[in-house]
């Protein structure tokens, strides 16, 4: 009895969001040229700060990236922000980091986005916490990138469940200028592991994402994946500065920098520069779609957004 009602309950709920929400999920699986923006989660975001930043992004995004504790900053749990953007209207991609869980407790999170209605799932095994925290945690690393891709194909499946979440699996790629010999090992191995997306780490080199992604379509990997690239909008030069320092793998070209240092409002020339490199991206064979972050100013996002066309 508390079974059935529990599964009716889930499954309304399911339901009514994918019928109320546009999704970043149905946008890549309808090969649509997907967008997405990453939200500030900081020490002292609330739900009420929450909620002004999405309604900020809400009308120029299929998603919001919530990612979990990235260069060691806490925050609120991914989980507890998911709920809050569900209720708000708006879809969120769950990122999902096994650097300090073990597998109960990653299995946990699973079902608990499940429960929720999450639809997108970012799967990695997140960084190092910076030498600067004190007491300094101890990393766990129970599961891999590749493992944690694995258990959430699995919990999709699960028998054992009432309702099992269709959950867009993704995980995080290093774009780069691939030899011919290259073999791409890691980026097939979480292909295989069931990862439908992969989204890269932040590259605003437009060259070298067309060169990458040309070699995912001539070895028919773009086949069997998603791909999306990652951006920022960055208001100065300081700020791509601060992006090498707190990001993993940040390409970020000299002729960027240079403009940045040299522009006489370089937060407006910040917002070009990310617009027309997202027009360049749309323009690339095999990438589907967009992440876009910002250093300083959320509403940088959707400006960059509607000047690189993508609202028109």
């Amino acid at each position: 009895m508390c079974k059935g009602f529990g599964e009716i309950t889930f499954a309304s709920r399911i339901a009514r969001w994918d019928f109320y929400l546009k999704t970043f999920k149905s946008a890549v699986r309808n090969r649509e040229f997907a967008v997405s923006a990453e939200i500030f989660l900081r020490p002292e975001t609330d739900a009420e700060a929450l909620r002004v930043q999405t309604d900020v992004l809400r009308d120029a995004v299929d998603g919001i990236l919530l990612t979990d504790n990235q260069f060691g900053q806490l925050h609120l749990s991914t989980i507890a922000a998911a709920s809050i953007l569900l209720d708000h209207g708006v879809d969120p991609i769950v990122q999902i980091t096994s650097r300090n869980r073990n597998r109960i407790a990653l299995i946990s999170d699973l079902l608990g986005v499940g429960a929720l209605g999450v639809t997108s799932l970012l799967l990695a095994a997140g960084e190092r916490a910076p030498k600067t925290m004190d007491p300094r945690p101890k990393p766990v690393l129970d599961l891999s990138a590749v493992a944690l891709i694995q258990t959430a194909n699995t919990v999709k499946i699960d028998e054992n469940l009432s309702v099992n979440p269709d959950f867009l699996v993704g995980g995080l790629v290093t774009p780069v200028l691939p030899r011919k010999d290259w073999k791409a090992t890691k980026l097939r191995e979480k292909i295989d592991a069931g990862a439908q997306f992969v989204q890269t780490h932040i590259c605003m080199d437009v060259d070298l994402l067309r060169h990458y992604c040309r070699h995912l379509v001539d070895n028919k990997l773009i086949q069997r994946t998603s791909v999306i690239g990652a951006i920022a909008v960055p208001g100065s030069a300081e700020d791509v500065g601060w992006l090498r320092e707190h990001r993993p793998n940040v390409m970020v070209p000299a002729d960027i920098v240079a403009r940045l240092e040299t522009s006489r409002d370089p937060a407006k020339e910040g917002v070009a520069i990310a617009a027309e490199t997202i027009r360049a991206m749309r323009k690339i064979p095999g990438l589907d779609g967009v992440n876009v972050m910002a250093v300083r100013d959320l509403a940088t996002i959707p400006e960059a957004i509607r000047m690189a066309g993508l609202n028109d």
